[in-house]
């Protein structure tokens, strides 16, 4: 049986991309394709490139051609996952956000939630346009730490359709899970429906034109972080340590996590917090109570890059609590280091977006 181009592009037209919603010919998402009698090679590309959506790929385009064509057919196919900025100039999921960042940790308690909040206020000041998804669905913190906790989200009309608007604080939107639960309820999610919660902050939000987007990730390396790297091309990520051998090594783990080749998202750097303790009466003293320079020499270790140290000092935790982060407390020793920190990021942010150029 002699194949046609033709009829191989016909069949292929009827397979739509599940995440951009459009036929992969149509797409240009068919980057080879050579027939030889009755063998059909191919290469198609895919904007999630996990291994299971390429699977699902390779599927489809099986079943479809064989359907067509008979059994018989000889099929080499091959399918291949955008990179992230392949991705976003496809995709449809907050197409005006110019860096889609998430803010990791292995473990809890390393004040990840604390370190998001107050980069996200330090690239406020500087005058960029910045939103925050508070995805730590088991525990959202950015309500109280933003002092909206008994706001609610409106609805606004974008083009026809209903969207969620995020709330606005000193200048920054939010979105979190915590705008959707009862405070002193716990939320008792498995994980699909804890990654479903999660997708509708970005696919049902209209978050507008934003310099960065800061995701606050739950802790750890499960469900949530797989289902935001499928539903969203993200720039890169953050991991959130302290100093100590044990929240360390599940640093390690975030960084590999990301490094995954299903995954494959470009580490921005390294943050140490709870560095040091320096009592607020005596602001030259540092006492490292929980080791000293643990992530700086992890940051060096696995070749990525270290952003900065992030004192321990009674004011960040006072600040989260009345709903003002510390890096909006002027001239004080936590926002110097918070500055800082923005300062670095966009600076190792430029260069990963030059390094891929």
């Amino acid at each position: 049986m002699q194949l046609d181009r033709e009829q191989v592009l016909n069949v292929l037209g009827n397979i739509i991309e599940p995440d951009l919603k459009k036929d992969i010919v149509s797409l240009n998402f068919v980057e080879e394709l050579i027939i030889n009698e009755n063998a059909i090679q191919l290469t198609v590309n895919i904007s999630n490139p996990a291994l299971h959506a390429k699977k699902r790929m390779q599927e489809a385009i099986k079943f479809n051609l064989e359907r067509t064509f008979g059994e018989d057919i000889k099929l080499s196919c091959e399918i291949k996952g955008l990179s992230a900025t392949e991705s976003k100039a496809h995709r449809k999921i907050l197409p005006e956000v110019k860096h889609i960042i998430a803010i990791a940790s292995g473990k809890g308690g390393v004040g990840k939630s604390t370190v998001t909040a107050n980069l996200a206020g330090g690239l406020a000041k500087k005058g960029f346009k910045v939103g925050i998804v508070d995805a730590d669905i088991y525990g959202p913190s950015m309500p109280t730490m933003f002092d909206v906790v008994n706001e609610r989200p409106s609805m606004i009309d974008v083009d026809g359709t209903p969207k969620i608007n995020p709330v606005m604080s000193y200048g920054i939107k939010i979105l979190s899970i915590g705008f959707f639960t009862e405070q002193n309820n716990a939320v008792i999610w498995r994980g699909p429906m804890a990654a479903k919660a999660m997708t509708q902050m970005f696919t049902d939000a209209y978050w507008g034109e934003l310099d960065y987007l800061l995701i606050d990730l739950p802790p750890g390396t499960g469900d949530i972080h797989l289902s935001l790297v499928q539903t969203v091309p993200l720039d890169g990520a953050v991991i959130v340590s302290t100093p100590q051998e044990v929240a360390l090594a599940d640093a390690r783990k975030g960084v590999n996590m990301f490094k995954l080749e299903g995954i494959n998202v470009p580490i921005v750097g390294l943050v140490e917090n709870m560095a040091w303790f320096t009592p607020e009466e005596l602001p030259e003293n540092k006492y490292y109570i929980f080791g000293r320079d643990g992530a700086k020499n992890l940051a060096e270790g696995l070749n990525v890059p270290f952003l900065g140290h992030i004192p321990l000092v009674q004011g960040v935790r006072e600040s989260g609590d009345v709903g003002k982060p510390a890096v909006f407390q002027e001239n004080s020793i936590t926002s110097k280091a918070f500055d800082e920190l923005a300062e670095k990021f966009i600076q190792e942010l430029n260069l990963l977006k030059f390094k891929k150029h």
